[in-house]
């Protein structure tokens, strides 16, 4: 195995190999001996370096004149290796191109990548707009789209969107003229075609092959449409992608918003397993398959030699921001918003609950009291249960109260809380990590001594109506918790799911009741 020592100290690639010489990880450097080194002179590696490390029989590299090129190279090496260590993004949607085969009738299809033989248009930055593309130059051309030529024909043969030549209803050249012109539709080039086809549709006319005439017409209607929409398209090119991501448990979760004149376009996100230096080569990997934007703002700077490799990409200047302040440091904010909203929201609200309550533990199993009467009658209590953040109905639970009589929400409290845990007790089974109470100081004083009188220890706190002030036992003030925090509206989003089931079993006991 070649040493790291023994490693110029020059710009470049390297290339770990395993002991059947596969390659598992290609990497760039500013530096290949200082680089390829500090893996072997670290031990506090994360999971996934310390598996790679452990891995590796052979080092091998290749000598680039300047950090750029290293960033080309090392793209090209990972496509062609498919190394399992490097960021794996083959399960992540990809822009995808229209694509005309080369058979004897071309099929027009949708293609991932230009890999197969045949003419590919694109890539298209809008699922949607390449769907409708398609969707016209397919039926206007009446081009096949079926993998095989049955003879029975398909569908749309019958419905005559496709020539046919599966059935010999279309001969190799119309279909090859077909082909043409469909192809010069997605080349941009339908001004031209246009002309040609309005020329023919005239002659036809005046042969008095009206019928030929009319599918003329159509189609000229169907590409004019086509490119004004396809125009309009062309004039909302990206021109900004912010990319933001967090880093957690060994995971990258990262968002990219596509933002066109101040509008998003589209969003894309991507999780792979990485920690440490993964932008960079996120980075690379990305846009040597998407077109670079004008601007992308980043939480932070991957280096100079990434905005080169950008600009040569897109074929001129692409700048990279790192915002302070202002509507793109929002732009930032608003991404990683969204990323925690769609991994981590439960968790993040389960986090803020903690901390501000001042609890040791998480409050996984959360369970909270409400009381529903109609002027004292049919007094009633319901009990609902959070796990993990999310409602677990299987575990609401429904009271009707048996020892007070008329208005008197704390007793009644006091009564659901005691029957609810000596029950709990009694049976041996999980008490929650908090306890919430519909009310305020009473209330929670109520709920309070009836655990005590139980003998169990369990955190309970009270969220008062209108202002929503939060209490805690011991003292007679509110935690200074804003009604419009996470903690304070998770708060509330539980209170008012046990105030909605008091109601509704409010309500079912007042309709049994008229019905008898």
């Amino acid at each position: 195995m070649n040493a790291p020592a023994s490693l110029p100290d020059a710009p470049g690639c390297y290339l770990f190999r395993d002991a059947s010489g596969s390659v598992i990880y290609v990497g760039k450097a500013k530096n290949l001996r200082k680089r390829v080194a500090s893996y072997f002179s670290h031990r506090d590696h994360d999971r996934k370096t310390a598996r790679m490390v452990e891995s590796i029989a052979d080092i091998d590299y290749i000598v680039t004149k300047n950090e750029v090129e290293a960033l080309i190279l090392e793209n090209s090496l990972i496509k062609a290796n498919q190394p399992r260590f490097n960021i794996n993004l083959r399960d992540a949607k990809q822009y995808a191109f229209i694509h005309l085969t080369d058979e004897e009738f071309p099929r027009i299809c949708i293609a991932r990548r230009m890999g197969d033989r045949g003419s590919f248009f694109g890539p298209f930055t809008s699922a949607a707009e390449r769907d409708h593309v398609l969707a016209v130059v397919k039926k206007t051309f009446r081009l096949r789209s079926c993998r095989t030529l049955r003879k029975r024909g398909c569908l749309r043969a019958s419905l005559g969107t496709c020539s046919a030549p599966c059935r010999g209803m279309v001969g190799k050249e119309e279909y090859a003229r077909a082909v043409r012109q469909a192809s010069a539709v997605l080349k941009g080039n339908a001004p031209e075609l246009v002309r040609s086809l309005r020329a023919e549709m005239e002659e036809r006319a005046r042969d008095c092959d009206f019928e030929r005439a009319m599918l003329l017409r159509d189609q000229i209607a169907a590409i004019e449409h086509l490119s004004l929409r396809q125009d309009v398209a062309r004039k909302r090119d990206t021109d900004e992608d912010i990319i933001n991501f967090i880093v957690h448990g060994g995971q990258v979760y990262l968002m990219i918003f596509s933002v066109s004149r101040g509008v998003l376009v589209n969003k894309k996100e991507y999780i792979f397993e990485g920690e440490g230096d993964f932008l960079e080569e996120f980075l690379v990997q990305y846009y040597s398959d998407v077109p670079p934007p004008g601007e992308l703002v980043l939480p932070l700077h991957p280096g100079e030699e990434m905005e080169e490799f950008l600009s040569l990409r897109k074929g001129r200047k692409v700048t990279i921001t790192v915002p302070r302040i202002g509507a793109k440091k929002r732009l930032l904010s608003l991404v990683r918003t969204n990323i925690e909203v769609a991994h981590f929201g439960e968790e993040m609200k389960l986090e803020e609950l903690r901390e501000k309550l001042g609890l040791e533990n998480l409050p996984r199993v959360i369970e909270c009291f409400d009381i529903s009467h109609l002027s004292g009658t049919e007094v009633v209590g319901s009990m609902v249960q959070f796990r993990d953040g999310r409602p677990d109905k299987k575990n609401y639970r429904r009271f009707r109260i048996r020892t007070v009589q008329g208005i008197d929400d704390p007793a009644a409290i006091g009564e659901v809380v005691e029957r609810r845990y000596r029950r709990l007790v009694r049976e041996g089974r999980e008490l929650p990590d908090l306890v919430i109470v519909d009310g305020g100081i009473t209330q929670l004083r109520a709920a309070l001594s009836h655990i005590r009188e139980i003998g169990v220890d369990i955190r309970i706190v009270a969220l008062a109506k209108k202002e929503e002030k939060v209490y805690i036992p011991g003292s007679s003030h509110p935690l200074p918790v804003r009604k419009n925090e996470k903690a304070s509206l998770f708060l509330q989003e539980i209170r008012d799911e046990a105030h909605r089931f008091a109601i509704s079993y409010h309500r079912l006991l007042r309709s049994r009741k008229v019905v008898s």
